[in-house]
């Protein structure tokens, strides 16, 4: 907390209804955020059991900066994965790292299942559990109407919500934050559902002045990073086309995945770019509470539904990813289709990542013949808007066996149906938007969430100092652990390069907290260490990673990659792993 050495826990149980509160000091050397989730999670995860079982914990933090300097926005969100089976972990903004501040807490960990539907709401004296017998079966957006409708605090209110795609424990479902942001990877979203637990709405009206001896050395470090972030070139791109920008330039290196990686180059990229849908499309921008940049690019999607002149919109936010997912990727050709696709997605409720990349492995196998029109229901090609919107509409259903093996994700569909080759997954996690090169694939299998912002392997592949072999493994693996660092804030990745290590240190120093960057250095090590006992606890090895062959057959920003090569970047990562782990052998166990 800010107002002492200790960290506020909630701890709510679904099914015997308990709340409790425990202000634990032997935790607050974590600093909050993913410090101290990782140890919640830690002490709290249920390793022999299923990971939608109800002993499952679901684990809410945020960081000890969060809401007290520029662009620190983001809440954590720890789980066991059901998609993967393995470590859990995705991050939001929006509103609800103040609103929990607001409301007194560093972290919530949530147990036990209801027996019907509830949802929680989170305040500053109280806390309830409703019943949300009504809210059960609607869209994410008309969950969030209603919730909007029923509670307080408006401002400083913070709605999480699930659709239907958590409700009917699609692996790969999300949680929606305060409508344009997400908990978006690994399915968390059904862990929500498992629960019972349709949403969580969290508002405070809390105060926590500076304290008076710190508060002018605090006032000129906030200064400073305000003006890096609003004066220099370091988040530019963000605030102007936003992550889209990226279209374009991914495409113009030959690293944009297109129609299920068969190509890594698209000819309508123009029409999908960030420059397009800011001529067209845009209608606003906005921004997570706390930061001033902006990035949150909103389009309108207009269309008819009805003759003869019957319309309706909707505004989406859109990024990079979601273009590359559920437009490049499956070849769809207009902004229009584009956005239809992405409304029926964020409806439901579903990653919109994992979601594109399951399309793409499902119209291979359907050009392949692995599977037929009969049980998809449609027909399948690249590009097809109709058939796709059909694909999701039943895979929510789970309307037959195949759907309900795609509703376990891309990898789990395509052992029982074929395709691995080209089912784009690594660690069980569906790819995201970048072919780079070694970096970006080695990236995203070795990061322990197998995500690309685990270590950004993709922007080594780019870099000026690009060097296969010792110089990647050792950049993506210190990357890694500064981001450890750096999630303990919880500051949005987007502004990695306003904190560095050194302002992170003048940062907490500023408040009073002396630290120094050698510890907060070591600090991200042995976040890294103990994420890397519960990947191992929970049965992960990184000998048995997949590199599907589509990565090695479509040609990338460096080239034909080599499985070989691939394989001996891997075998380096484990020895210099293994010391890491020999270091830190003798950090307690929860319980010892």
């Amino acid at each position: 907390m800010l107002d002492g050495r200790y960290m506020r826990v909630l701890n709510i149980d679904l099914s015997s209804g308990k709340i409790d509160i425990e202000d634990r000091e032997d935790l607050y050397e974590y600093l909050g955020g993913l410090g101290l989730a990782t140890k919640l999670l830690e002490e709290n995860l249920r390793y022999d059991l299923d990971p939608l079982a109800p002993e499952q914990p679901i684990i809410l933090s945020i960081g000890l900066l969060s809401t007290i300097y520029p662009v620190v926005t983001k809440m954590v969100y720890m789980f066991r994965s059901p998609l993967t089976g393995n470590l859990g972990e995705s991050y939001a903004g929006g509103r609800a790292a103040l609103a929990l501040r607001y409301a007194g807490y560093d972290a919530v960990v949530i147990s036990g299942k209801a027996e019907r539907p509830v949802y929680l709401v989170i305040g500053p004296q109280v806390v309830h559990i409703r019943k949300a017998d009504p809210l059960w079966g609607t869209g994410v957006e008309e969950a969030g109407r209603y919730l909007r409708e029923l509670e307080p605090g408006r401002g400083f209110r913070s709605t999480l919500r699930i659709g239907q795609a958590g409700e009917k424990l699609v692996k790969f479902a999300g949680v929606n934050v305060d409508t344009y942001r997400h908990f978006g990877r690994l399915g968390g979203g059904a862990v929500f559902g498992s629960k019972n637990l349709k949403a969580i709405v969290i508002h405070g009206d809390r105060h926590y002045p500076i304290p008076k001896e710190v508060f002018k050395n605090y006032k000129e470090v906030y200064q400073e990073i305000y003006e890096k972030v609003t004066e220099t070139d370091l988040m530019e791109k963000y605030h102007d086309l936003g992550t889209p920008v990226n279209i374009l330039r991914l495409n113009a290196m030959n690293a944009l995945p297109t129609r299920n990686l068969q190509s890594s180059t698209f000819e309508y990229a123009e029409e999908l770019s960030g420059e397009a849908f800011a001529q067209h499309n845009l209608v606003r921008q906005v921004a997570c509470i706390g930061c001033p940049v902006g990035c949150i690019h909103l389009a309108l999607h207009r269309h008819r539904f009805g003759e003869p002149q019957e319309w309706e919109s909707t505004v989406m936010s859109y990024d990079h990813e979601p273009i590359f997912a559920l437009g490049t990727f499956l070849g769809m050709t207009t902004r229009s289709d584009f956005l239809a696709l992405l409304e029926k997605i964020e409806g439901y409720g579903l990653d919109a990542i994992s979601t594109g990349v399951l399309l793409g492995w499902a119209t291979e196998a359907f050009q392949q013949g692995l599977i037929d029109e009969h049980l998809l229901g449609t027909r399948l090609e690249f590009g097809y808007l109709d058939g796709y919107l059909t694909v999701v509409d039943n895979l929510v259903k789970r309307s037959n066996h195949l759907y309900r093996a795609m509703a376990e994700g891309t990898e789990f569909a395509a052992r029982q149906y074929g395709g691995l080759d080209f089912a784009m997954t690594l660690g069980r996690h569906e790819m995201t938007g970048y072919h780079t090169g070694y970096g970006a694939a080695f990236g995203q299998a070795v990061g322990l969430r197998h995500s690309h912002l685990d270590n950004a392997g993709y922007s080594f592949d780019q870099s000026e100092d690009y060097e296969e072999g010792e110089w990647l493994v050792d950049s993506i693996l210190e990357e890694e652990k500064l981001r450890c660092l750096t999630n303990c804030l919880i500051v949005c990745l987007f502004a990695r390069k306003v904190y560095d290590v050194e302002t992170i240190t003048k940062a907490y120093r500023a408040i009073g907290l002396n630290v120094s960057q050698e510890q907060l250095v070591e600090l991200g090590e042995r976040i890294y260490a103990a994420k890397l006992r519960i990947k191992e606890k929970l049965g992960f090895d990184f000998r048995e990673l997949r590199f599907p062959r589509r990565f090695f057959e479509t040609p990338s920003l460096h080239g034909q990659l080599s499985e070989e090569k691939m394989l001996s970047l891997l075998d380096l990562f484990l020895k210099k792993v293994e010391k890491i782990k020999n270091k830190h052998n003798l950090e307690r166990q929860p319980g010892q």
